[in-house]
């Protein structure tokens, strides 16, 4: 773990942007996504390489709804004059491809999908092949997925966007993000950009997310089969006014992710009467967490109007963010169903 080498050595952890654990890890996470990873101290560092690197002037297209610190970089990026940004909803893809025909042609289509927290899902091969179409670089935040869920570099992205705190590491006790780039050019230029803005993780936070990796396959099989079963239960219960769940049926994402992902993910959105109910029954909650965050082995659940952000981005003020974990799943439901009891 010592960042101190003797002169000379071509293992310099300042000269190579890292130690030999944190390359263990990238190569780990390249060969599950398809693409050359690099390691980041955390998903925010990973997100500001790729947008903070675009040229001056350029345009970003957007989702109108994504990850609140997406959505502040991107204003903040735009209220100093450096981007312009075209946001649109990620789902409608006429709406996008529109966005990606305008003139001047974008630098940049930042793709979110699922969206956070209203679950829109992008039809990936069509918005890349778009985006590629006009110039632009494609990158995918695909921190709700996971690797085991779908890999946008099979759909032709030229970057994918983890922040590795979540799913990868899996417990809840790790600040790291990660790129994966599908070419060395895209590769070479991210690397630069991590190493000059002091974006290299530390040796210990990259060794637990690679020893979380190990069991990821797992913890999201059972996240996944947990969130289908309760998606399905709330649904069902009186005090739910709308689940969004692209693993329900009627979802207005299930087709697109039946086809092109390998599951439905762990995150269920749910709306209640309102504002007050969706307090109370983050109060009520006893096994699972008011917290925020997500893809830990806990579930986590929060009211995410509060936030300021997504607030003003569309979020509705009854809506609760749910990260379902590992735990029995009858005793979720249990949880759940006591906590949506007036």
């Amino acid at each position: 773990m010592s960042s101190t080498f003797h002169a000379g050595t071509d293992a310099n952890y300042l000269r190579q942007g890292g130690s030999d654990t944190t390359r263990a890890f990238e190569a780990a996470l390249g060969a599950l996504e398809g693409g050359t990873a690099l390691g980041f101290a955390s998903g925010m560092a990973a997100i500001a390489a790729v947008i903070e690197g675009v040229p001056v002037g350029s345009v970003v297209v957007a989702p109108e709804m994504c990850y609140a610190g997406t959505s502040m970089l991107l204003d903040e990026q735009e209220r100093l004059g450096r981007i312009t940004v075209r946001r649109r909803e990620i789902s409608d893809s006429a709406s996008v491809l529109d966005a990606l025909s305008e003139d001047p042609a974008p630098a940049l289509l930042w793709i979110e999908s699922p969206t956070n927290p209203m679950m829109g899902i992008a039809d990936l091969p069509v918005l890349i092949e778009a985006a590629h179409a006009v110039g632009a670089l494609a990158a995918v935040d695909s921190t709700w997925n996971s690797p085991m869920v779908v890999r946008p570099i099979d759909y032709g992205a030229d970057l994918v966007v983890h922040s590795a705190t979540k799913y990868l590491a899996g417990h809840s006790d790790v600040l790291m993000g990660a790129l994966i780039c599908r070419t060395a050019e895209v590769w070479t230029a991210m690397k630069a950009r991590r190493d000059l803005a002091g974006g290299v993780p530390g040796t210990l936070e990259t060794f637990m997310t690679l020893r979380g990796m190990r069991t990821l396959a797992i913890r999201m099989d059972r996240a996944q089969a947990n969130a289908d079963e309760l998606a399905k239960r709330l649904d069902a219960h009186p005090a739910v006014t709308k689940v969004l769940y692209a693993g329900l049926p009627d979802d207005p994402g299930h087709e697109r992710v039946t086809r092109l992902h390998d599951g439905y993910g762990a995150m269920i959105s749910f709306l209640v009467r309102d504002q007050e109910a969706a307090d109370a029954l983050c109060g009520r909650v006893k096994l699972i967490t008011h917290a925020t965050s997500l893809g830990g082995v806990e579930s986590l659940i929060e009211r995410r109007a509060r936030y300021a952000v997504d607030a003003a981005n569309g979020t509705p003020d009854c809506l609760l963010r749910f990260s379902v974990g590992i735990e029995d799943v009858e005793d979720l439901w249990e949880d759940l169903r006591q906590a949506l009891t007036d």
